[in-house]
Parts: structure tokens; C-alpha cells; sequence
């Protein structure tokens, strides 16, 4: 299930994906335990990030990150042009999660919280009164969108603009209208399951093509449901479309990817020297570094200085 399908309009000039997360995107949950909310946020971004970096040509990196004032205050995500996908959320909600009534801690949400409830997070709760769940914009605040793309030719390529949107979906949405200067539309879905999403992009000759194309494909897939995201493309693709001529592009797999990797631990020691890395241990007689995105930790007992940092006449090797 794990895939995304990029399609064509022959007649309409009008490009778009879909992207449906299964095992992978249960991987990746399975390394932190996030509350509904917060978990959903991140699966949207998994979605989105996998359907921008499936257009990578070259050996790269897109990472995505979305920092804000409210309780989720920061969400990373990144792919590469293997489609391996990894990322993380780091968000006040879970350490309130003791203090919330259960309708908080499932998808329900409600305006009660404990008076003893970390601060912050009675202004995320304020749109429950409603009965709605908590917008993007609710749980992330005000804040910023940070792309940063890393290919084997040179330096990283980053670009930062304002968090604009109600909905992970509207936020993307601007950026990409911003930056490729086409007009794009998302939508997307995300729980503890799946996390699909739907994207279309209006090319360049579109209204040569057909003056209402866009307008028209535009509303028909505004009527997409979030359980239909999570059905086959072809079928997704002729419930919606299916008076249009559409070219359907093979499948291609993604793969959450977050192995340990202690050499590269290693040799960001090897770069701090042998005093800091002395001075380190000798504060804590041990050193943890936590890989945040992963959830991996790597410990190093007095004996990595000699490891990394030989006595004067022996070799490593």
C-alpha cells in the first residue's frame, strides 16, 4: 500500500499524484507515541513531502519543516529520490495527554482540561467548543514553512515562507502556488492507519487546452471524500474523473527509512576533538546523543577516546 501513482490529463494539461502510506506510515508512529492531533498533522505532512520529493530527478533530499507558537511547535519530514521517507513531530500535547479528558486524547476533541495542564495548551482546545477538530492552524500557531532540498551538486537549497493556511492542505497549497508560480491544489488525510493525499497542478498550457478544464477537474475533486483518499488510485482516479482521459503512471514504492547509524555518530565526535569529547565524559561519564528524527540513542562510555583519539605511536588500524 505504500505507494504513489503520478497521473496526466492528455486533453487538459493538468498534472497530479496520489499518494497512499500504510506500513511505512505505521513505522514511522511506532517510534513515538503521539496523540491523535498531533500524529494526524504529521501523517498529512508524510503525504505531502512524498508526493513534492517524487519529483526529484537526481540523487536528493527534500526535507520539510513547520515550526510554530502553538502546542505542535515543530514538525520535520523528509524524502529522497528513493522515496525513503522519515520525519517527526515534536508537540506539547503528549506531555498534557495525563491531563486530558478522554475525548481529547481520541480524535473528539473537548474544551475541559486540568487546571495543572502544561501552559499553552487551553489555547489549542478553544476551537472544540464547536465540536470541530483542531485546525492546522490551531495546533501549529503562527510560524513558518522551511524547505530545505540537498543534492549531490553543491550547497542546500532552502526557502522559508509564512505558515498561511488553515489546513496543512491551504499551507502547502500557498507555498507551492508561490514558488513554481502554477496553480495547485491538495487534499489530504491522515489517522492512525493511512496517510493519503491527492495532489493536482494546473500546467502552463491548460487554458489553451481548455479555457473550464481546471475549474472543472478542480470542483469535481473537491467532492473527494477522506475515506476515498485511501482507495486505489484507478479506482480513486475514475470515481472522480471518469469522463476524463487520464494517463496513469506505474506505481512507485516508499519505504520508511531510519536506520542506526553509529559511524556517523562517530565521526561528529571525531570532528569536536579530543578535549570537548574528554571535557563531555568527564562532566557525565557518559555520552547520549538521541537521533530525534529516528528515535534512536547512541551512548559512548570512557573508552571512545581512545577509539577515536589513539595515543601518539598507535594506529587505528
Amino acid at each position: 500500500m505504500d505507494t504513489i501513482h503520478r497521473f496526466l490529463f492528455e486533453d487538459l494539461d493538468i498534472r497530479g499524484g496520489i499518494v497512499r502510506l500504510g506500513p511505512a506510515w505505521r513505522s514511522m508512529c511506532n517510534v513515538r507515541h503521539y496523540v491523535p492531533a498531533t500524529r494526524n498533522l504529521l501523517g498529512e505532512l508524510a503525504a505531502v513531502t512524498t508526493l513534492i520529493g517524487s519529483h526529484l530527478k537526481t540523487p536528493g533530499r527534500v526535507r520539510f519543516q513547520l515550526q510554530g507558537t502553538g502546542p505542535v511547535s515543530l514538525l520535520v519530514m523528509d524524502c529522497d529520490e528513493q522515496l525513503r521517507l522519515r520525519g517527526m513531530a515534536r508537540s506539547s500535547l503528549e506531555e498534557a495527554a495525563p491531563f486530558l479528558t478522554k475525548e481529547i486524547r481520541s480524535d473528539a476533541f473537548s474544551p475541559a482540561r486540568s487546571a495543572e495542564s502544561p501552559r499553552g495548551v487551553s489555547t489549542f482546545l478553544a476551537p472544540a467548543a464547536t465540536g470541530a477538530p483542531p485546525t492546522a492552524k490551531d495546533l501549529l500557531g503562527d510560524g513558518q514553512l522551511m524547505l530545505t532540498l540537498q543534492t549531490a551538486k553543491g550547497e542546500p537549497y532552502q526557502s522559508l515562507v509564512p505558515n498561511d493556511g488553515d489546513t496543512m492542505a491551504q499551507i502547502f497549497e500557498h507555498y507551492l502556488t508561490q514558488s513554481e508560480q502554477l496553480a495547485s491544489r491538495l487534499w489530504l488525510a491522515a489517522d492512525g492507519e493511512t496517510a493519503c493525499g491527492l495532489f493536482l497542478q494546473k500546467l502552463p498550457d491548460a487554458d489553451l487546452r481548455d479555457i473550464d478544464g481546471w475549474n472543472r477537474i478542480e470542483q469535481l475533486a473537491s467532492t473527494v471524500t477522506a475515506s476515498e483518499l485511501a482507495l486505489p488510485a484507478e479506482t480513486l482516479l475514475t470515481r472522480l474523473f471518469n469522463q476524463e482521459n487520464i494517463r496513469l503512471y506505474p506505481a512507485r514504492n516508499i519505504t520508511w527509512h531510519c536506520p542506526r547509524d553509529e559511524e556517523k555518530i562517530r565521526n561528529l565526535l571525531l570532528t569536536m576533538g579530543r578535549d570537548e569529547v574528554a571535557d563531555m565524559l568527564e562532566d557525565a561519564q557518559e555520552i547520549a546523543i538521541s537521533d530525534e528524527i529516528c528515535g534512536h540513542e547512541y551512548r559512548f562510555g570512557p573508552e571512545i577516546i581512545d577509539e577515536l583519539f589513539p595515543p601518539a605511536g598507535r594506529s587505528l588500524h
